[in-house]
């Protein structure tokens, strides 16, 4: 496949190029899906460089595995998914535990000026950091990604009533934090 010919392509149509160990079909993938990706997993572990680590290290699971996605419409969920667990076992690795088997949309105006969303970002990246791993895959996940407590429960193994208390006390920790940051 040719790389100009790759852009135009509907995603469901890469995925299933992809499946057929088409490279450049791949690449198309995930020249698409990087930023997201890594934007979602710099949320969910706080720190840039392992983010990357474990985006880089999803990418090469998903070309590994693609052939087993049954539903090619399906990639961006089944890309989360692979995503979360890679950071689940990092930290599993990293601590020897963690306790499941965490953008936030900013409030601001309509217009936002260039330092407010630079501020407000670094309000929740800073609220974010207060969370406990677990708290911030949970909260990132209900409200940057839109997931609902059963999709986490479903992409990440946790239970769904421990998902709703992650989610419970990380936004009332975030609220502190916030309320801290205005003071």
């Amino acid at each position: 496949m040719d790389p100009a010919a790759a852009r135009a392509l509907p995603e469901s149509t890469l995925v299933l190029a992809a499946q057929s160990r088409d490279r450049i079909a791949f690449e198309e993938l995930v020249r698409r899906r990087e930023r997201w990706l890594r934007a979602l997993l710099r949320r969910v572990c706080g720190h840039p460089q392992q983010a990357d680590d474990l985006a880089q290290d999803t990418f090469l699971r998903a070309w590994q595995s693609i052939a087993n996605l049954r539903e090619p419409a399906a990639f961006a969920g089944w890309l989360r998914r692979l995503a979360v667990h890679r950071f689940i076992d990092a930290r599993r690795l990293r601590r020897g535990d963690f306790d499941a088997p965490a953008t936030l949309d900013t409030l601001a105006s309509d217009e936002p000026s260039p330092s407010r969303t630079a501020q407000a970002q670094f309000d929740l990246d800073r609220a974010l950091a207060q969370l406990s791993d677990p708290e911030r895959l949970c909260v990132v996940l209900n409200l940057g990604e839109g997931l609902s407590h059963g999709e986490i429960e479903q992409a990440t193994g946790i239970p769904l009533g421990t998902v709703k208390s992650h989610i419970l006390r990380g936004t009332a920790k975030m609220r502190r934090a916030a309320g801290d940051a205005h003071e």
